[in-house]
């Protein structure tokens, strides 16, 4: 596979995996769709600048477009991605002696679940009090229905950079466990809009190197609901 192809590839599985179709990222690199489409199918030798402008759209950096991960083209973010009902895919617990408010979500999630969570969250993070609670989130399996990994969809972002913002009103530490490099290339991002950008930690790696990091973090030995194959 020449540059071109693997280029238009790669910016296809990004999409894919996002949610993204080829007019959301032609409108938010600053592209023509066309243009886009074609890069896809690896029919254009792509500008530097119009490489940077599609890392910037999926939050990324340029190198690791240009990375060894890979994904599913597979698009994520269909109706059959949520015919679980939230409950299925959203787990939390209460560490009341670690003080520790710990989240775990399963599947994909769209913006009427993250309303949903938004709303346990208040409920719960009134109980814990003080700023120095921590919030341990794991993403691990935050996967489609093709059990591939993805990340938020671009409605689901908008909703998790203010998320992140209320997150850093109450809690002195977040812990997020990634599903990919690309997750923490988002996660990035969403910390990069808040206030405290440096109070959020995100991780990935293999499930040992993830638990030691995580639980140094947090102060901790383990975790009740999030558990770790070491």
């Amino acid at each position: 596979m020449n540059i071109q192809s693997e280029f238009g590839f790669r910016c296809k599985q990004l999409r894919a995996r996002s949610g993204m179709s080829q007019e959301t990222l032609a409108f938010k690199s600053g592209l023509d769709r066309t243009y886009v489409s074609s890069i896809e199918r690896g029919e254009r030798n792509v500008s530097l600048l119009s490489m940077v402008k599609i890392a910037a759209a999926f939050h990324v950096s340029l190198s690791y477009i240009f990375s060894i991960e890979r994904f599913s083209d597979n698009q994520a973010y269909q109706p059959h991605d949520f015919n679980e009902p939230l409950s299925e895919k959203f787990k939390y617990i209460i560490d009341y002696d670690n003080r520790i408010l710990s989240f775990q979500i399963n599947g994909l999630l769209n913006k009427t679940h993250t309303d949903q969570m938004t709303k346990t969250w208040f409920n719960l993070s009134s109980l814990m009090g003080g700023k120095e609670a921590k919030v341990f989130f794991d993403y691990r399996n935050m996967r489609a229905s093709d059990n591939e990994p993805a990340v938020f969809s671009p409605e689901v972002l908008e909703k998790a950079v203010e998320f992140q913002e209320q997150l850093n009103q109450n809690f002195s530490q977040i812990v997020v466990l990634c599903n990919s490099e690309y997750m923490v290339h988002q996660m990035n991002y969403i910390a990069s809009l808040s206030s405290v950008p440096n109070r959020s930690s995100h991780l990935f790696g293999t499930d040992q190197d993830m638990a030691e990091h995580a639980y140094r973090l947090l102060g901790v030995n383990g975790n009740e609901l999030i558990k770790f194959a070491v």
